[in-house]
Protein backbone atom coordinates (compact mmCIF):
# COMPACT_ATOMS: atom_id res chain seq x y z
CA UNK A 1 0.00 0.00 0.00
CA UNK A 2 1.36 3.85 -1.19
CA UNK A 3 2.55 5.58 1.95
CA UNK A 4 1.20 8.98 2.56
CA UNK A 5 5.04 10.60 1.87
CA UNK A 6 3.62 13.80 0.58
CA UNK A 7 1.40 14.53 3.76
CA UNK A 8 2.97 15.72 6.91
CA UNK A 9 0.61 16.00 9.92
CA UNK A 10 1.36 18.00 12.64
CA UNK A 11 -0.59 17.67 15.86
CA UNK A 12 1.51 18.62 18.42
CA UNK A 13 0.59 20.60 21.40
CA UNK A 14 -2.84 22.84 21.74
CA UNK A 15 -2.93 23.55 18.04
CA UNK A 16 -4.07 19.66 16.92
CA UNK A 17 -5.36 18.65 20.18
CA UNK A 18 -8.15 21.66 19.78
CA UNK A 19 -8.97 21.03 16.29
CA UNK A 20 -9.27 17.27 17.35
CA UNK A 21 -11.73 18.06 19.66
CA UNK A 22 -13.61 19.57 17.46
CA UNK A 23 -14.08 16.63 15.05
CA UNK A 24 -14.66 15.08 18.54
CA UNK A 25 -17.64 16.77 18.84
CA UNK A 26 -19.17 15.68 15.41
CA UNK A 27 -18.58 11.51 15.54
CA UNK A 28 -21.81 10.89 17.30
CA UNK A 29 -23.68 12.77 14.60
CA UNK A 30 -21.24 12.41 11.35
CA UNK A 31 -20.99 9.22 9.44
CA UNK A 32 -18.61 8.80 7.33
CA UNK A 33 -19.26 7.23 3.82
CA UNK A 34 -16.38 7.87 1.92
CA UNK A 35 -14.63 5.39 -0.20
CA UNK A 36 -10.48 6.10 0.31
CA UNK A 37 -9.02 5.98 -2.79
CA UNK A 38 -5.35 6.72 -0.75
CA UNK A 39 -3.59 4.24 1.23
CA UNK A 40 -0.68 4.18 4.20
CA UNK A 41 2.00 2.03 4.87
CA UNK A 42 0.30 -1.96 5.36
CA UNK A 43 2.27 -3.34 8.62
CA UNK A 44 3.00 -3.21 12.68
CA UNK A 45 3.77 -4.69 15.27
CA UNK A 46 2.91 -4.58 18.94
CA UNK A 47 6.41 -4.87 20.37
CA UNK A 48 7.38 -2.75 23.20
CA UNK A 49 7.76 0.95 22.29
CA UNK A 50 9.84 3.58 25.00
CA UNK A 51 8.72 2.64 28.12
CA UNK A 52 7.45 -0.69 27.45
CA UNK A 53 4.02 1.08 26.10
CA UNK A 54 3.06 -2.14 24.14
CA UNK A 55 4.44 -4.80 26.64
CA UNK A 56 1.76 -5.19 29.66
CA UNK A 57 2.89 -6.17 32.79
CA UNK A 58 1.20 -7.66 35.81
CA UNK A 59 -0.55 -9.66 32.71
CA UNK A 60 -3.15 -12.58 33.26
CA UNK A 61 -5.60 -13.96 31.40
CA UNK A 62 -9.74 -13.26 31.82
CA UNK A 63 -11.79 -16.36 33.25
CA UNK A 64 -14.25 -15.60 30.12
CA UNK A 65 -17.33 -17.81 30.89
CA UNK A 66 -17.76 -21.27 29.82
CA UNK A 67 -20.41 -19.90 26.63
CA UNK A 68 -17.20 -17.69 25.31
CA UNK A 69 -13.84 -18.63 24.70
CA UNK A 70 -12.55 -20.47 27.68
CA UNK A 71 -9.77 -18.60 29.52
CA UNK A 72 -7.93 -16.64 26.58
CA UNK A 73 -10.66 -14.29 24.86
CA UNK A 74 -7.76 -13.68 21.98
CA UNK A 75 -9.07 -17.21 20.98
CA UNK A 76 -11.28 -16.75 17.73
CA UNK A 77 -13.48 -19.41 15.70
CA UNK A 78 -11.59 -22.43 14.52
CA UNK A 79 -10.18 -21.65 10.42
CA UNK A 80 -12.22 -24.81 8.98
CA UNK A 81 -15.66 -24.35 7.96
CA UNK A 82 -17.39 -22.10 5.07
CA UNK A 83 -15.78 -18.72 5.26
CA UNK A 84 -17.84 -17.63 1.91
CA UNK A 85 -20.96 -17.75 2.93
CA UNK A 86 -23.93 -15.70 4.90
CA UNK A 87 -22.52 -12.41 6.01
CA UNK A 88 -19.79 -12.47 3.67
CA UNK A 89 -21.89 -13.14 0.80
CA UNK A 90 -24.27 -10.18 1.97
CA UNK A 91 -21.36 -7.87 1.51
CA UNK A 92 -19.99 -9.06 -1.75
CA UNK A 93 -24.12 -8.76 -2.88
CA UNK A 94 -23.88 -5.11 -1.83
CA UNK A 95 -20.99 -4.54 -2.90
CA UNK A 96 -18.94 -2.58 -0.34
CA UNK A 97 -17.89 -3.83 3.02
CA UNK A 98 -19.31 -0.64 5.68
CA UNK A 99 -16.28 -0.23 9.18
CA UNK A 100 -16.99 0.86 11.87
CA UNK A 101 -14.11 3.36 12.75
CA UNK A 102 -12.49 6.18 15.33
CA UNK A 103 -12.14 9.67 13.22
CA UNK A 104 -10.19 10.98 16.54
CA UNK A 105 -7.13 9.00 17.31
CA UNK A 106 -3.73 10.05 16.01
CA UNK A 107 -1.68 7.58 14.30
CA UNK A 108 -4.98 4.82 14.67
CA UNK A 109 -7.60 6.66 12.77
CA UNK A 110 -7.90 9.85 12.14
CA UNK A 111 -8.23 12.67 9.59
CA UNK A 112 -5.69 15.61 9.40
CA UNK A 113 -7.35 18.54 11.47
CA UNK A 114 -5.00 20.72 9.80
CA UNK A 115 -5.84 20.36 6.89
CA UNK A 116 -8.58 22.84 4.72
CA UNK A 117 -10.65 20.16 2.45
CA UNK A 118 -13.42 19.14 4.61
CA UNK A 119 -13.09 15.55 2.60
CA UNK A 120 -9.60 14.56 4.04
CA UNK A 121 -9.04 11.70 4.14
CA UNK A 122 -9.69 8.79 7.04
CA UNK A 123 -5.80 7.15 7.66
CA UNK A 124 -3.96 5.27 10.29
CA UNK A 125 -3.11 1.71 11.31
CA UNK A 126 -6.64 0.60 12.19
CA UNK A 127 -7.60 2.04 9.07
CA UNK A 128 -4.70 0.19 6.74
CA UNK A 129 -6.48 -2.63 7.86
CA UNK A 130 -9.81 -1.99 7.24
CA UNK A 131 -9.03 -1.51 3.34
CA UNK A 132 -7.13 -4.69 3.50
CA UNK A 133 -10.00 -6.95 4.33
CA UNK A 134 -12.19 -4.59 1.80
CA UNK A 135 -9.26 -5.64 -0.72
CA UNK A 136 -9.20 -9.37 0.34
CA UNK A 137 -13.22 -9.91 0.77
CA UNK A 138 -13.98 -7.62 -2.64
CA UNK A 139 -10.71 -7.39 -4.94
CA UNK A 140 -10.46 -3.30 -4.03
CA UNK A 141 -9.34 -1.78 -1.28
CA UNK A 142 -11.37 1.02 -1.99
CA UNK A 143 -14.96 -0.94 -1.50
CA UNK A 144 -15.09 -0.12 1.67
CA UNK A 145 -17.44 2.34 3.71
CA UNK A 146 -16.09 4.35 6.79
CA UNK A 147 -18.64 5.37 9.87
CA UNK A 148 -17.27 7.03 12.10
CA UNK A 149 -18.66 6.30 15.69
CA UNK A 150 -17.76 6.89 19.73
CA UNK A 151 -16.04 4.75 22.01
CA UNK A 152 -19.11 4.24 23.84
CA UNK A 153 -21.78 3.10 20.55
CA UNK A 154 -19.28 0.42 18.78
CA UNK A 155 -21.26 -2.64 20.18
CA UNK A 156 -24.69 -0.99 19.56
CA UNK A 157 -23.48 -0.21 15.97
CA UNK A 158 -22.46 -3.81 15.43
CA UNK A 159 -25.83 -4.90 17.00
CA UNK A 160 -28.21 -2.66 15.12
CA UNK A 161 -26.65 -3.79 12.07
CA UNK A 162 -25.27 -0.68 10.71
CA UNK A 163 -21.37 -1.69 9.98
CA UNK A 164 -20.50 -4.69 9.22
CA UNK A 165 -17.44 -4.77 11.95
CA UNK A 166 -15.33 -2.52 14.00
CA UNK A 167 -12.19 -1.74 13.63
CA UNK A 168 -11.01 0.78 16.18
CA UNK A 169 -8.87 -0.31 18.36
CA UNK A 170 -11.35 -2.57 20.20
CA UNK A 171 -9.71 -4.30 22.98
CA UNK A 172 -11.43 -8.34 23.33
CA UNK A 173 -12.65 -8.93 26.22
CA UNK A 174 -14.91 -11.90 28.06
CA UNK A 175 -17.86 -9.17 28.62
CA UNK A 176 -17.97 -8.51 25.16
CA UNK A 177 -17.42 -11.02 24.17
CA UNK A 178 -21.29 -11.88 25.28
CA UNK A 179 -22.70 -8.90 22.47
CA UNK A 180 -19.94 -9.38 19.97
CA UNK A 181 -17.62 -11.55 17.90
CA UNK A 182 -13.67 -10.96 17.79
CA UNK A 183 -11.04 -11.90 14.46
CA UNK A 184 -7.98 -12.72 15.98
CA UNK A 185 -5.70 -10.32 18.04
CA UNK A 186 -4.16 -8.03 16.11
CA UNK A 187 -2.39 -5.68 18.27
CA UNK A 188 -1.05 -6.21 21.76
CA UNK A 189 -1.53 -3.04 24.63
CA UNK A 190 -2.17 -2.65 27.87
CA UNK A 191 -4.09 0.05 29.74
CA UNK A 192 -1.65 3.01 31.26
CA UNK A 193 -1.49 6.37 32.96
CA UNK A 194 -1.18 10.01 31.21
CA UNK A 195 -0.27 12.80 32.84
CA UNK A 196 1.19 16.16 32.80
CA UNK A 197 5.26 15.84 32.68
CA UNK A 198 5.19 18.15 35.59
CA UNK A 199 2.67 15.76 37.99
CA UNK A 200 3.83 13.65 40.74
CA UNK A 201 1.73 11.17 39.76
CA UNK A 202 3.68 8.04 39.05
CA UNK A 203 1.53 5.74 37.39
CA UNK A 204 -1.44 3.00 38.67
CA UNK A 205 -0.36 3.57 42.24
CA UNK A 206 -1.30 5.36 45.40
CA UNK A 207 -0.70 8.36 43.90
CA UNK A 208 -3.70 8.65 41.83
CA UNK A 209 -5.50 9.12 45.58
CA UNK A 210 -7.45 12.84 45.69
CA UNK A 211 -7.06 12.75 41.51
CA UNK A 212 -9.42 13.22 38.78
CA UNK A 213 -8.78 10.65 36.34
CA UNK A 214 -10.93 10.44 32.84
CA UNK A 215 -11.60 7.39 30.98
CA UNK A 216 -13.85 7.34 27.88
CA UNK A 217 -17.40 5.32 28.60
CA UNK A 218 -18.02 1.72 28.09
CA UNK A 219 -13.97 1.26 27.83
CA UNK A 220 -11.77 -1.18 29.37
CA UNK A 221 -10.27 1.63 30.72
CA UNK A 222 -13.48 2.31 32.81
CA UNK A 223 -13.57 -1.09 33.68
CA UNK A 224 -9.53 -1.23 35.08
CA UNK A 225 -10.45 1.68 37.15
CA UNK A 226 -13.56 0.56 38.63
CA UNK A 227 -11.47 -2.91 39.60
CA UNK A 228 -8.61 -1.20 40.92
CA UNK A 229 -10.26 0.22 42.92
CA UNK A 230 -11.98 -2.30 44.43
CA UNK A 231 -9.14 -4.69 44.78
CA UNK A 232 -7.14 -1.04 46.58
CA UNK A 233 -4.49 -1.11 43.88
CA UNK A 234 -5.56 2.51 44.16
CA UNK A 235 -7.04 4.52 47.00
CA UNK A 236 -10.53 4.63 47.48
CA UNK A 237 -10.62 8.85 46.92
CA UNK A 238 -9.75 8.47 43.47
CA UNK A 239 -12.33 10.20 41.27
CA UNK A 240 -13.29 7.78 38.72
CA UNK A 241 -16.52 9.77 37.61
CA UNK A 242 -15.03 11.05 34.84
CA UNK A 243 -16.36 9.39 31.67
CA UNK A 244 -16.74 10.83 28.08
CA UNK A 245 -17.78 9.31 24.90
CA UNK A 246 -14.68 9.37 23.14
CA UNK A 247 -10.84 8.89 24.53
CA UNK A 248 -9.55 12.25 23.11
CA UNK A 249 -11.95 14.00 24.85
CA UNK A 250 -10.01 13.34 28.22
CA UNK A 251 -6.95 14.74 26.97
CA UNK A 252 -8.44 17.91 26.04
CA UNK A 253 -10.10 17.88 29.78
CA UNK A 254 -6.22 16.90 31.09
CA UNK A 255 -4.98 20.25 29.27
CA UNK A 256 -8.14 22.14 30.62
CA UNK A 257 -7.24 21.19 34.22
CA UNK A 258 -10.41 19.83 34.63
CA UNK A 259 -8.44 16.26 35.26
CA UNK A 260 -5.55 14.96 36.53
CA UNK A 261 -4.70 12.18 34.58
CA UNK A 262 -6.26 9.83 32.05
CA UNK A 263 -6.55 5.95 31.91
CA UNK A 264 -6.22 4.80 28.31
CA UNK A 265 -4.82 2.12 26.23
CA UNK A 266 -0.79 2.52 26.30
CA UNK A 267 -0.57 2.76 22.12
CA UNK A 268 -3.40 5.47 22.33
CA UNK A 269 -2.05 7.30 25.28
CA UNK A 270 1.60 7.16 23.15
CA UNK A 271 0.18 8.93 20.34
CA UNK A 272 -1.65 11.61 22.70
CA UNK A 273 1.55 11.99 24.44
CA UNK A 274 3.21 12.67 20.63
CA UNK A 275 0.45 14.99 20.25
CA UNK A 276 1.23 17.27 22.90
CA UNK A 277 4.91 17.06 24.68
CA UNK A 278 3.48 18.37 27.92
CA UNK A 279 2.46 15.39 29.20
CA UNK A 280 3.72 12.11 28.97
CA UNK A 281 3.46 8.60 30.37
CA UNK A 282 3.61 7.14 33.73
CA UNK A 283 4.52 4.20 34.82
CA UNK A 284 4.06 0.34 33.00
CA UNK A 285 1.03 -1.00 31.57
CA UNK A 286 -0.74 -2.32 34.59
CA UNK A 287 -2.81 -4.86 32.39
CA UNK A 288 -2.13 -7.14 28.68
CA UNK A 289 -4.83 -6.77 26.16
CA UNK A 290 -5.33 -7.47 22.32
CA UNK A 291 -7.14 -5.54 19.51
CA UNK A 292 -9.67 -7.23 17.49
CA UNK A 293 -12.05 -6.76 14.60
CA UNK A 294 -15.40 -6.92 16.25
CA UNK A 295 -18.42 -8.39 14.50
CA UNK A 296 -21.97 -9.66 15.06
CA UNK A 297 -22.56 -11.93 17.24
CA UNK A 298 -23.12 -15.79 15.49
CA UNK A 299 -21.80 -14.09 11.98
CA UNK A 300 -19.10 -17.06 11.88
CA UNK A 301 -18.37 -17.20 8.16
CA UNK A 302 -17.15 -12.93 7.85
CA UNK A 303 -15.16 -14.27 11.17
CA UNK A 304 -13.13 -16.98 9.80
CA UNK A 305 -12.82 -14.53 6.25
CA UNK A 306 -11.21 -11.84 8.58
CA UNK A 307 -9.08 -14.78 10.36
CA UNK A 308 -7.84 -15.19 6.86
CA UNK A 309 -7.42 -11.82 5.72
CA UNK A 310 -5.29 -11.08 8.99
CA UNK A 311 -3.28 -14.32 8.91
CA UNK A 312 -2.22 -13.35 4.80
CA UNK A 313 -1.55 -9.51 6.49
CA UNK A 314 0.99 -10.47 8.96
CA UNK A 315 2.68 -13.02 6.86
CA UNK A 316 3.39 -10.68 3.89
CA UNK A 317 4.47 -7.96 5.53
CA UNK A 318 1.73 -5.79 5.31
CA UNK A 319 0.99 -5.08 8.90
CA UNK A 320 4.64 -4.45 9.48
CA UNK A 321 4.62 -1.72 6.80
CA UNK A 322 2.07 0.07 8.81
CA UNK A 323 3.00 -0.39 12.01
CA UNK A 324 6.25 1.20 11.22
CA UNK A 325 4.68 3.70 8.63
CA UNK A 326 2.16 5.08 11.53
CA UNK A 327 3.18 3.67 14.77
CA UNK A 328 6.97 3.14 15.29
CA UNK A 329 7.18 6.81 15.88
CA UNK A 330 5.56 6.84 19.06
CA UNK A 331 5.98 3.14 19.82
CA UNK A 332 9.31 2.42 18.95
CA UNK A 333 10.42 -0.49 16.72
CA UNK A 334 7.97 -3.56 16.75
CA UNK A 335 8.19 -7.17 18.10
CA UNK A 336 5.96 -8.28 15.63
CA UNK A 337 2.02 -8.90 15.75
CA UNK A 338 0.47 -11.32 18.30
CA UNK A 339 0.22 -15.02 17.10
CA UNK A 340 -3.55 -15.84 16.54
CA UNK A 341 -5.22 -18.07 18.58
CA UNK A 342 -8.14 -20.44 17.75
CA UNK A 343 -10.36 -22.41 19.74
Amino acid sequence: MAQRGSRTVSLRGWGGVAAMAVACALTAVFALLLPLAQRGGGGGGAGSGPGGVAAGVQARADDCDPDTKGKEPERSVSRSGSADGGAVRAVKDRGYLSVGVDQNSYRWGYRDPNSVDESSELEGFDIDLAHEIAKEILGSPDKVRFKAIPTNQRIPAIQRGEVDMVVRTMTISCERLKDVDYSTAYFQTGQQVLAPKASAITGFDGTLGGKRVCSAAGSTAEAALRLGRTQQKIPADTDISETVPNQLDCLVRLQLGEVDAVVTDGALAASQAAQDPTVELKGEPFTKEYYGVAMKKGADELVRRVNQVLEDYRRSGGWQKSYDHWLEPALGPSQGPPAPKYQ
